[in-house]
């Protein structure tokens, strides 16, 4: 064998061992989230609220202001030690959207989800009984109006499988075991006409933000990607609180969230 083939053999040999590596090491900074990767010790219980706009391009004057109030709670769910995660959005002067949560208090398995729209109703998903209704209907298989089909459809989906909620992802993400570079893979489901997804969430890198008495804080930035939409959450370091959203959507709209510093 000549050493020109000789090397080419050895270059090409480099080459896909390199890309093994690669492939390996991206595997192994991809986590599947279980529950067993979830430190649910870290939530902090009590009330937080969010200013919550949106600007049609940076720099813009603030539009659709409202604020979310979340309450977390620890207690007893039908003989389960849970969490109870409450929400209230405040558009202008009037309650828009109210949430009811109650999770398992260690994995994060759904065991109820309520919810009610201003103007659109409301629905409750009990994961115990398996039961669900909307507008005090209960879903079933012979729905054809198409939200309620695919309220269906999503909840026979989501009762097979595990998964987390989607509508309290502000109360996930302190849970997750962060370092850079590692990539969440979240099964993720919000209760109604959205079925369940795995949405990939990566710890792009650190950043400070300053707050009160010029205090800096350290923070994870953790990034989801989907069609249209960037999202970037500020998270802290030392509590673990989502402080920070910022979310480009078409690259013709941001919506920010800001976590308050005091919730009175």
């Amino acid at each position: 064998m000549s050493s020109d083939i000789y090397c080419r053999i050895n270059l090409v040999l480099a080459v896909l061992l390199l890309a093994a590596l690669s492939l390996s090491a991206q595997k192994a900074d991809t986590i599947r989230i279980t529950s067993k990767d979830l430190n649910t010790s870290v939530l902090r219980e009590g009330t937080h609220r969010y200013l919550v706009y949106f600007r049609m391009k940076p720099g813009a004057t603030r539009t659709n202001v409202s604020f979310w109030t979340r309450k977390i709670e620890r207690n007893n769910y039908q003989g389960h030690a849970a969490l109870t995660i409450t929400q209230e959005w405040e558009d202008k002067d009037t309650v828009v959207h109210t949430v009811k949560t109650i999770t398992d208090g260690k994995t994060m398995a759904p065991y109820y989800h309520e919810y009610w729209w201003n103007k659109r109703g409301e629905a409750k998903f009990d994961y115990l009984t398996g039961t669900a209704e909307m507008n005090g209907q209960p879903l079933q298989s012979t729905d054809t109006a198409r939200t309620r089909k695919l309220s269906y459809e999503g909840w026979q989906q989501a009762l097979k499988a595990p998964q987390f909620n989607w509508h309290i992802d502000l109360e996930t993400f302190p849970l997750l075991p962060f370092r850079q570079g590692v990539t969440f893979v979240i099964p993720f489901y919000d209760p109604g006409p959205s079925g369940l997804q795995d949405a990939a969430y990566t710890v792009t890198g650190s950043a400070k933000l300053k707050g009160y008495d010029d205090q800096e804080v350290d923070c994870w930035l953790l990034t989801h990607e989907s069609t249209g939409s960037k999202e970037v959450f500020w998270i802290s370091k030392k509590t673990r609180e989502v402080l920070k959203l910022e979310q480009e959507v078409n690259g013709t709209m941001w919506r920010y969230k800001i976590k308050l510093g005091f919730s009175i």
